[in-house]
Parts: C-alpha cells; structure tokens; sequence
C-alpha cells in the first residue's frame, strides 16, 4: 500500500525524468484526482535525449502539461557533474514559468504559481543518503520539505514502486537510465555496494530509517 507523508493539494507540479520513480508518482498522483504539471530537465547526456523524447510523447499522448529544461551554461572546472546538473536543474524548477523553456500541451500558468514541487525520492533514497552522509561524519536524512519543494514518497520503498510498476491494470511506462548502474558515480557505488553490505548487517535499516523520517517530519509539523 502507497502511503503518502503529509498532505498534497489537489494541484501540484511533479519533477518527472522519464524513470520508474517519478512515472509511478505521476500515476499515482492523477490516479488520486490532481491536476498535474509536470517538469522536464534535459542533462545533455545521450539518455538525456531520448528521456526527453518520451516524457514528451508521453505527456502529450496523455494532455499533461509539461515544461521542458536544459542546460544554460558550461560546468566550471573542479565541479563534479552530479553537483553541477543538481546546481542547474532546481535552477530551472525555481524558474519553470519563464518563456525560455519549451512547453509541450498549452496550459495556464497561473494556475500552477503557487503550487509545491513534488521531487519523487523514496524511502531507499534517504537510506542512502542517511549512509553517504554519515560516511562524512554527519548522517542527515532527505527532508520532507525544501522551500516550495516536498517529497511525500519518503516512506514508500522502491520494492513498493516496482510492485505498484509492475502491476497489469496500471499500464505504467518508464525509460531505465543505463547510467545508474555506474558505479563511478557516488550515489550508484553507495546503492549498489555499500547498501547491500548495510542490510547484511542490519537487515531492519529501512524501518530504522523510516522512524527517523517520521519523527523529522513530526518536528517540521510542531514547527508549523
């Protein structure tokens, strides 16, 4: 069962990228009523371009409004490529609705200003995070919320995306990214190394985490 954290209006803006993760939740946010706007980032990668071409042919096949990113600058020397494409792509969420940006299935914009950001990271995205950042002497979780950004997907597991992916009444499509399996990228070295050996040690991690995201998300409500 898909158990979203907090509350998510029944308009909302989703950051989709074509994989498994943010398909699942654009299906499962319309599924649930919401009128969803959907942003696309291209990284100038070789997946980046076909990635684009299918959200594309997939948002207007369905009459999602979509707006389409890209870079906008070269990568200063001494800047990893993950930081860098991190760096430009919440640079283009925070400005969706300038007339830089290409738009596939016209919609009203003003309908969507003041509308959170769903970024789709799960319960295993906060594992290994929780893992890399201790690694660097201070573990820290995902947060649930980030300025106009939220994540209500924090307490579902990958296992849970693919079960609901896989099932034959949804008719879900998604384009893998050959590159997440690289494992000269941090990230992909701490998911597919790193947090098997963790759940060898300790098998019950994703529980341990998922009360550390609770209790976060409890504080974030207390502080409201």
């Amino acid at each position: 069962m898909i158990k979203m954290l907090g509350k998510v209006d029944k308009r909302v803006i989703i950051a989709l990228s074509g994989g498994v993760d943010s398909m699942f939740a654009l299906d499962f946010l319309r599924r649930g009523g919401r009128s969803v706007l959907a942003l696309y980032f291209d990284h100038g990668t070789y997946h980046g371009s076909d990635a684009r071409k299918f959200v594309s042919s997939f948002c207007k096949s369905n009459n999602i409004p979509l707006v389409i990113g890209s870079l906008s600058k070269e990568m200063p020397s001494g800047m990893s490529k993950e930081a860098f494409w991190r760096e430009e792509r919440y640079q283009f969420f925070d400005n969706w609705n300038s007339t830089d940006y290409e738009t596939i299935v016209d919609f009203d914009k003003s309908l969507f200003f003041n509308s959170k950001i769903i970024t789709c990271h799960h319960l295993d995205d906060v594992v290994e995070t929780w893992i890399f950042s201790a690694l660097n002497g201070n573990p820290n979780l995902i947060p649930y919320k980030r300025g106009n950004f939220i994540r209500p997907f924090l307490l579902t597991s990958k296992e849970q995306i693919l079960n609901y992916a896989n099932l034959g009444n949804t008719g879900l499509l998604w384009l893998d990214d050959p590159s997440n399996n690289d494992t000269s990228y941090r990230r992909n070295f701490i998911r597919h190394i790193l947090v098997p050996s963790a759940l060898e040690v300790n098998p019950g991690l994703r529980k341990v985490i998922k009360k550390k995201v609770v209790r976060e998300y409890d504080k974030v409500l207390t502080a409201v």
